[in-house]
């Protein structure tokens, strides 16, 4: 299990691939991030919530109130976020890459 200081840094790239699955509100959110990790990653709201408010502060996502019993605020990517979760995984795939090689797992 990676530890949290790890993660750090990381939390807004994973909301903004679930989120690339379609609309959801926080907790559906943290829900497909654990399912993603098979229950490695389990967040809690209070790093899942006030990261989407940062996401949505920056155009990344956009969020509205749907009210299905209760009343829920339910995210969903913009065309930025789109771009910006493209951004995040040519830059995470080519930060694990040489990570991978400094820690000596990755043989010729």
């Amino acid at each position: 299990m990676a530890s949290p200081d790890a993660l750090r840094g990381h939390v807004d790239a994973m909301l903004l691939s679930v989120l690339a699955e379609g609309p959801v509100h926080g907790y559906g959110a943290i829900e497909r991030i654990r399912h993603r990790s098979d229950g490695a990653l389990d967040f809690p709201s209070g790093t899942v919530y006030p990261a989407l408010k940062r996401l949505e502060r920056r155009g990344l996502i956009e969020g509205e109130w749907a009210s299905e019993g209760r009343s829920k605020r339910v995210y969903r990517l913009t065309t930025a976020g789109t771009a910006a979760l493209a951004t995040e995984r040519d830059d995470w795939a080519a930060t694990s890459t040489v990570i991978t090689r400094v820690l000596g797992q990755a043989q010729a």
